[in-house]
């Protein structure tokens, strides 16, 4: 499954990514992993989900950033649920672009049976109605 938290920047999307996650992290079965641009957040994750900070790797394109997911979980089968915090700046994405990792996303969701969780920075009016459903919060 695939869950889109959407708005402008700074609208506080981040915020609510945290909430979620550690929410969830008292109730999970399953490894938690959370993908920032930064170790920024670090303190305010409960330390029982692994923070990778995407920033000390260079990707060139969106197809290098999934090659990075599968990677992941290649070393983890335990993963339950992945939380992406601002997809459009980590995977390098304009809003052409994001319709397609989205997709690609929701592929390896289901063929790996794990829940990802993204925020983005693009405005719920932008989103194709193909990805509307999947909008968790809109801000």
């Amino acid at each position: 499954m695939i869950q889109l938290i959407v708005g402008s920047e700074g609208k506080g999307k981040t915020k609510h990514l945290l909430d979620k996650v550690n929410e969830e992290i008292k109730v999970a079965s399953g490894n938690i992993v959370f993908l920032d641009r930064s170790t920024k957040h670090m303190f305010e994750l409960n330390n029982r989900v692994r923070l990778v900070n995407v920033s000390e790797y260079d990707f060139e394109n969106k197809s290098e950033f999934i090659g990075f997911i599968y990677g992941i979980i290649s070393q983890d089968h335990d993963i339950e649920k992945m939380y992406i915090d601002g997809i459009m700046k980590i995977a390098k994405l304009d809003k052409a672009g994001f319709e397609e990792i989205v997709g690609k996303l929701k592929e390896v969701s289901e063929k790996f049976g794990l829940d990802i969780i993204i925020s983005a920075s693009i405005d719920s009016s932008e989103v194709s109605d193909s990805l509307k459903d999947m909008i968790l919060i809109a801000l």
